[in-house]
């Protein structure tokens, strides 16, 4: 592949451009590597983070502190855009003050066995791929050699398969998939699906982060009556996040860019519809009374100052 070619799939990828145009490797490509606690380098890797959290990675992790997805979110990220439109995401927020990992303890990470996607590559970096003429994703991988890392010193040697595997990244890889494709898709649909509303991108981030807001949701009357959801799919997806998450990326490709996933019942838009409308009738009225009581306020102090309140 050469550079003009990577530059085409590169500008549709989720991860923020790199300063250096990195090598493509497949899988199958041998690196000299090795993490341990005894090599000199030990945590400086979570010193100072910059780690894009997907789905996936929420789930994981908020289930093993035990709260609920809002939770995490508020305590542990904080928001960015993935792209010009707004697409929002999230990333692990560092220590207050700092720029360290607030799970990284002398002995290592505190939430090993369910750390997030970018941990379990490094530094292998993942680059998840699309064209604007094709209708699938392609994996590729570059390595990322940082001066301060010194397991690439380690007389070891491994394929980048064989080190995901090791890692654990093609179970994080299989849940975070549907979520890229809808990154990807996004971002190289562009102009022909429109600049996406403020409403999309809030649907977008709750339903890719925000897992237990979006249950809520779905079990909500307003939905139930505009969707028909199987029972056994509505038991499902509110007593299984997993089921849940593949719920939402599918109701995402609805939403985002019209893929049926679910029907609507008879009559939904006509429902739906109508309580637009009596909202915007109760947003008119509350605009007209308060402007009636500044009004009457405004001529009340105007009375005032020329001393007919006296």
């Amino acid at each position: 592949m050469d550079e003009s070619q990577f530059k085409n799939l590169a500008k549709d990828s989720p991860i923020p451009a790199a300063p250096v145009m990195p090598n493509m490797l497949d899988g199958g490509h041998v690196i000299q590597f090795r993490c341990h606690r005894g090599v000199k380098c030990w945590n400086v890797c979570c010193s100072n983070i910059d780690i894009t959290l997907t789905p996936y990675d929420i789930l994981r992790l908020k289930n093993r502190l035990g709260m609920s997805s809002g939770e995490f979110l508020q305590k542990y990220t904080v928001p960015y855009e993935m792209d010009k439109d707004g697409m929002p995401g999230v990333k692990l927020r560092a220590v207050d003050g700092g720029t360290a990992c607030q799970f990284m303890v002398p002995e290592g990470c505190s939430v090993y066995e369910d750390r997030p996607t970018a941990c379990r590559y490094y530094p292998v970096a993942l680059l998840s791929l699309r064209r604007q003429d094709e209708y699938v994703d392609r994996q590729a991988y570059a390595l990322v050699k940082e001066s301060t890392c010194l397991g690439h010193l380690e007389e070891r040697k491994l394929t980048i398969d064989e080190y995901r595997q090791e890692q654990g990244v093609t179970e994080y890889d299989e849940k975070g998939r549907a979520w890229r494709q809808l990154v990807l898709k996004r971002k190289s649909a562009g102009p022909s699906i429109g600049r996406p509303t403020p409403l999309s991108n809030q649907m977008f981030f709750m339903a890719s982060y925000d897992l237990d807001r979006f249950r809520a949701f779905v079990m909500s009357p307003s939905f139930n009556e505009t969707y028909d959801v199987p029972v056994a799919t509505m038991a499902e997806i509110v007593a299984d996040d997993e089921k849940l998450l593949d719920f939402a990326m599918n109701f995402l490709k609805q939403v985002l860019f019209n893929e049926k996933f679910l029907e609507e019942k008879p009559g939904a838009q006509e429902k739906r519809l109508a309580r637009l409308k009596q909202k915007a009738e109760q947003m008119r009225a509350e605009f007209e009374a308060n402007r009636e009581r500044l009004e009457d306020e405004k001529y009340s102090e105007a009375f005032r100052k020329l001393g007919g309140g006296d």
